[in-house]
């Protein structure tokens, strides 16, 4: 089964990014978090610094909505060309029209839930999206610690989206780091979204292999 690791932007230097997405070129993709100080507490950046990003990168943009108003602004994201736009189950009205717009500019289409969403609730949607986002933090900040019981979820998700017979991604967001994610790997993660534990490392791209060695060995 294929490993990515997407590292999250979240814990990156706002200021540089041009140097900060060099710094990760081994990752599989560059995970943004959106917010909009409102879904969540934190605030990050918009449609025209994402669309700056999706220039100065050839890495896959994996965006992460973390906002209201969802449903009209997934398409505006997904018309910029990235590769992923995920919308939060919470604050998204329409799921399949909203993942249809999405697919219809060429994006993936995924669907996160955050830590008390019942994981029954997206799984009524899932047949519609590309991957599956199970948040093991609550959503708005970058660092916190692994929810463990996020590792119930996943398993029940993997069981899930085995049965509906399609290729969905199952990813994870939260406190993923190399002490953890050969377990959350073994639990049936394929898409690993990591911050600090890759951006506190000297040297990124090796953090990044690490990281994708340690989910591999959780696969056997």
């Amino acid at each position: 089964m294929t490993v990515r690791i997407q590292p999250s932007i979240l814990s990156a230097d706002f200021a540089n990014f041009q140097a900060e997405f060099d710094s990760i070129s081994a990752a599989d993709g560059i995970h943004v978090d959106v917010m909009d100080g409102h879904f969540v507490p934190n605030l990050t950046f918009g449609l025209p610094m994402v669309k700056r990003m999706q220039e100065i990168t050839k890495l896959p943009l994996d965006v992460h909505l973390m906002i209201e108003n969802v449903d009209y602004w997934a398409e505006q994201y997904a018309s910029l060309g990235v590769f992923s736009v995920t919308v939060h189950l919470e604050a998204c009205e329409s799921p399949a029209k909203t993942a249809l717009s999405i697919r219809n500019h060429g994006s993936r289409a995924g669907l996160a839930i955050k830590p008390k969403t019942s994981l029954n609730q997206a799984l009524e949607h899932i047949e519609h999206f590309d991957q599956l986002l199970i948040m093991s933090v609550e959503p708005g900040f970058g660092g916190q610690s692994f929810i463990d019981s996020s590792l119930d979820k996943v398993l029940e998700a993997k069981s899930a989206l085995e049965k509906i017979g399609k290729a969905i991604w199952l990813q994870i967001d939260g406190g993923v780091d190399e002490s953890n994610i050969a377990k959350i790997s073994a639990a049936g993660v394929d898409t690993f979204v990591a911050g600090s534990a890759v951006f506190k490392a000297v040297n990124r791209n090796e953090q990044i292999k690490l990281l994708r060695s340690l989910a591999e060995s959780g696969k056997h």
